[in-house]
């Protein structure tokens, strides 16, 4: 008896734990100027469900066990768990076709797509600095390669994602020869139809590579591909207190992506 009562404690305060910890990690891109988005609201609430799960343990089992005695009952159970179960498993899915897409490194002869992100006035987001300097290392180790920074303007940023990615690279060496921009595009698939265009009216190599965050590559490869470009990828690496969020929302843009 004092064995399960251990292993019940035990399990109650790992569940807690856990909880807390994720809860913490959703909320503390939303004091950073991180928007409140499908991925927070998402993360939060099952943060949330950990923590009562193990706060009232017993209780929930308790009830668990009265609805199992109960026909109609015990089919919301299982229902329940039908469900939990599946979107598992299609996160698991989804989730190894995001690695497998971030680590189809480029040969070294592509041209780069740098994807935009959030500015803030004049200066790149953490997300857009990381694609930035993925990309960069890229140019650098490849000097006769060529990028298209892509990205307009929206509200609250003073200058284009374009404009402030091109003065970026061009800070830190890239020479200005080696840098277009493409200005206009509103969302990952204008980037990439946009900037296909600049590099078809060019003339540059059309062999592609992407520089995106590591969660983005695969959805980016996949509306990509609907344009008729197969391209490699660049990844930038996703800071550990942003990638949850980030991660989840992604999760929703593939599905719509595949449903589209």
């Amino acid at each position: 008896m004092k064995h399960n009562n251990l292993k019940i404690n035990i399990v109650r305060r790992l569940l807690v734990f856990i909880g807390v910890f994720f809860l913490i990690l959703f909320i503390i891109p939303l004091t950073r100027k991180s928007s409140l988005h499908v991925g927070n609201i998402t993360g939060i609430l099952i943060s949330v469900m950990l923590i009562c799960r193990g706060w009232k343990f017993n209780e929930i089992n308790n009830l668990i066990a009265r609805w199992k005695k109960d026909n109609r009952k015990k089919y919301y159970i299982y229902c329940f768990r039908t469900l939990l179960i599946f979107v598992v498993a299609v996160a698991t899915f989804m989730s190894a076709l995001m690695i497998k897409a971030a680590n189809n490194h480029p040969l070294g002869s592509e041209t780069v797509i740098i994807l935009g992100s959030r500015v803030y006035g004049e200066r790149p987001s953490r997300a857009l600095k990381e694609r930035l300097d993925a990309a960069y290392e890229y140019l650098k180790e490849n000097p006769e390669t060529y990028c298209v920074v892509s990205g307009g303007q929206g509200r609250g940023e003073e200058i284009t994602e374009a404009e402030c990615m091109y003065r970026y690279l061009r800070d830190k060496g890239i020479e200005e020869s080696r840098i277009f921009k493409e200005d206009k595009s509103t969302s990952t698939r204008e980037n990439l139809k946009f900037s296909l265009d600049i590099i078809e009216k060019n003339d540059l190599p059309t062999d592609i590579a992407i520089a995106t965050s590591e969660y983005h590559q695969y959805r980016a490869s996949v509306i990509a591909k609907k344009i008729g470009i197969t391209p490699k990828a660049i990844s930038a690496k996703t800071a550990i207190w942003l990638f949850p969020t980030l991660y989840l929302r992604e999760l929703y843009g593939i599905l719509y992506e595949m449903i589209l």
